[in-house]
């Protein structure tokens, strides 16, 4: 088989049915229609998932405006940018060296795109400052692959315990587990709940 990629609602709502389990069924109801959660392939979206790391999401939207608007979102600008010009952008100090280790990389994103899952996790991982998760993060949202599924993501950990009424959060061996029933959609998986902690984070808001 070879890869299959999720490009349009569509390929969502054919996932949700070859899952075929009640809880996301249940989610695909409340909270259609599901994000797509596509973004372009390539460094920016690359370096986009390195600022979300550990930081809240108004965060990172705040500093990757910012780096958008010192047109520092290309390879070339930002490895000739100074550490004190992205220090200035709201950048930590390992963030300066994770986005510079990025930028100096020679990453081939064409080749990137025609790899295999493991392969692209592999070869994203070998980047300093580039852990699992922005690896998989990327896989799913550049690259659309449908079977890749980020364990480690609290929110997918939390949204996991509450659907299916586990007696704790998962934890990421936890999530690795119990997402291997939900291949070869495991991305699309992760798209329902994270809808669904969106969603029910919005509902703690307004009670």
């Amino acid at each position: 088989m070879g890869i299959v990629t999720i490009f349009s609602l569509e390929d969502i709502e054919r996932a949700v049915v070859h899952l075929d389990i009640p809880e996301f069924h249940a989610i695909h109801e409340t909270c259609s229609p599901i994000p797509l959660r596509r973004k372009p392939p390539g460094f920016a979206s690359l370096l986009q998932a390195i600022i979300g790391q550990q930081v809240s999401v108004a965060s990172a939207a705040a500093i990757w405006e910012r780096i958008q608007v010192a047109g520092l979102s290309c390879e070339t600008a930002l490895a000739q940018a100074s550490e004190e010009q992205l220090a200035g952008l709201g950048l930590s100090r390992p963030k300066i060296r994770y986005a510079k280790a990025l930028a100096l990389s020679r990453l081939d994103y064409e080749r990137l795109a025609v790899l295999p899952d493991a392969e692209v996790v592999s070869r994203l991982t070998a980047i300093t400052g580039i852990g699992r998760w922005t690896a998989e993060v990327y896989a799913l949202e550049a690259l659309g692959r449908a079977d890749v599924f980020p364990h480690a993501d609290l929110a997918l950990q939390e949204a996991a315990r509450q659907v299916f009424h586990l007696p704790k959060r998962p934890s990421e061996a936890d999530m690795r587990a119990l997402a291997e029933n939900w291949a070869p959609f495991r991305a699309v998986a992760a798209r329902l709940l994270w809808a669904y902690y969106k969603d029910h984070k919005s509902r703690e808001g307004i009670g």
